[in-house]
C-alpha cells in the first residue's frame, strides 16, 4: 500500500509541474519553426536566372566556367538566359573585389525563374555561389 501511495504522489507531482511549465507539455508543429521550404525545380527543367544586387558595391558573377564574368552595379537587376538547367549540375559564382562577405537569398518567383538576391553579408566568408543540382534542388554555398 505505501508503494501505491508513493507512486500516486509521484504521478500527481509530475502532472502539477507539467501544468506549470506548458513548454514541456505542448508540442509545436513543424510549420511554426521549420522555415521556408527549399527551392526546387523539376529535374531537366530550363531555368532563367535573375540576379539582383542589393549591395552598395560592384558584384561580379560567372555562370558557366567557360563564360566571362559580368559586373552587376549596386541596385541593378541582371537576367541571364545562358542555358541554365538542372542537368548536369550547375553552379553560379559571385564575388566582389574587396573580399567583403556577401549574403545570397534564393527564391522561385514563378515556374521557370530562379531569383538570386545578393546583399551585404555580416560574417566571413559569406556566401559565394549557388549550386543547382540535377535533382532540381538549389543550394547556397
Amino acid at each position: 500500500m505505501p508503494k501505491l501511495i508513493s507512486a500516486t504522489l509521484v504521478v500527481i507531482a509530475f502532472m502539477v509541474t507539467s501544468i506549470h511549465s506548458p513548454r514541456a507539455t505542448q508540442a509545436g508543429t513543424c510549420a511554426s519553426k521549420c522555415g521556408s521550404s527549399p527551392v526546387q525545380f523539376t529535374p531537366g527543367q530550363y531555368i532563367r536566372l535573375e540576379v539582383i544586387n542589393n549591395t552598395n558595391k560592384l558584384v561580379k558573377i560567372q555562370g558557366h566556367p567557360t563564360s566571362v564574368f559580368r559586373n552587376i552595379s549596386p541596385g541593378q537587376t541582371l537576367r541571364l538566359d545562358e542555358g541554365f538547367g538542372t542537368e548536369p549540375n550547375m553552379s553560379v559564382i559571385f564575388w566582389d573585389d574587396s573580399g567583403l562577405p556577401l549574403r545570397a537569398t534564393i527564391s522561385k518567383p514563378n515556374f521557370g525563374t530562379l531569383r538570386l538576391v545578393i546583399t551585404n553579408g555580416k560574417t566571413l566568408p559569406g556566401d559565394r555561389s549557388i549550386y543547382i543540382l540535377d535533382s532540381g534542388r538549389v543550394n547556397v554555398l
